[in-house]
Parts: structure tokens; sequence; C-alpha cells
């Protein structure tokens, strides 16, 4: 049963943008999202959906966020591990019921989906996980990061390879801002990836 602000087709706040009612930039963003072999894991249900409404955000967003989560140096499965901590200290339910699933898919331990999970201590795994863990817990939950974890991040990533880590995570927790004002539900089923309360 979704809440009664919610439209079904949607499943958010907001109505699916009608491609016919784009302008041809529009169009094209429109395109782009809904393109199979290079649009979003959501399609139009979800933060690509949503960014259609400003389709000229979405013009100068969406590079950004392709380079961030496809092109950056480092690899698939060090991204989705930032992309994780990212939704569990947002809380983002529907970030990481498509992530968790992606993640896996690039070889991201269950272990380490657990530690991020189920907020665990990072103890045990390996150093590069750890790293953006504690990263994402102290940027996120404690609004500060310590000289340390800032110490171990550079060395581990280099300055450009920090920067795009980071920015990676800015870009997810604007997407979980998104999905948390235009109410974005999860899938029905037993098989959504789901996160647990608090």
């Amino acid at each position: 049963m979704l809440p009664p602000d919610i439209d079904p087709q949607s499943r958010c706040r907001l109505p699916l943008v009608r491609r016919e009612d784009l302008d041809d930039n529009g169009k094209k963003m429109f395109d782009a999202h809904t393109d199979p072999k290079g649009g979003t894991i959501r399609g139009l249900k979800g933060p690509g959906g949503i960014g259609l409404h400003s389709p000229e955000l979405a013009h100068h967003t969406r590079p950004v966020g392709r380079y961030l989560r496809f092109e950056a140096p480092e690899s698939p499965r060090i991204r989705e591990t930032a992309i994780l901590i990212t939704a569990r200290e947002c809380d983002s339910k529907f970030e990481w019921a498509a992530h968790e699933p992606e993640s896996l898919g690039v070889g991201v331990p269950q272990a380490v989906i657990d530690v991020i999970k189920h907020k665990k201590p990072t103890t045990g795994l390996e150093d590069t996980d750890q790293i953006i863990i504690e990263l994402g817990r102290e940027a996120f939950g404690k609004r500060k990061v310590s000289p340390q974890t800032y110490a171990r991040a550079e060395k581990r990533f280099g300055r450009k390879g920090l920067v795009d880590l980071v920015a990676l995570m800015g870009n997810y927790a604007g997407t979980a801002m998104l999905l948390c004002v235009f109410d974005m539900q999860l899938d029905d089923g037993p098989d959504v990836a789901q996160l647990p309360v608090g």
C-alpha cells in the first residue's frame, strides 16, 4: 500500500516524465536515461526519473555522475563500497536496494556489505575497505574526518583518487536527498535488499 501522495507509476511524489512533453535537449536526456546499454540502474523509476523534471540540471549532472561511477580510475569494487557506505550513512533505502546487488556483482565481499549494513566495526577487513568505511562514517556521521583517517585515505588513493572518491560519495549523498524529499518507494517483494532500521 503506497502513501497517498505517491504516484503509482513512478513510485514517488512526482509523476513519470513523458518524453513528448520535453524539448529536444530533454528528449536527449530522456533517451540517455532509458537506454538499456547506458541508462541508469532503475531507468525512470528512481533518481534518473526524478532528475528529468529538470532536464537542464540532468544535462549537467549526468556526465559528472557517469565519470564518478564508471570512468574514475578506481575499480568498480571500490566505487560500489563507497556508494554503499554513503547509502547506509544517509539511510537511503532505495540507494541501498539498488546498490547491494550491484556491489555483489563487482566483487564486494558479503562481509564488507554486512559491516556497512549493520554498522559493525571494520576490524578484520582489508585496509582499503576499512579506509572507505571509516572515511564515510566520519564524514557523514561525525561531520569531521580525523587527521589519521585522512592521512590513510590520501596515502591509499592519492590526491586525485581521494578527490574523486569523496566527490562520488557526495554525489550519492545528493541523490539520497532527492530520494528522501520525493519519497521514492522500494519495489514490492521479498527479494529487495533491505536496510535495517537505524
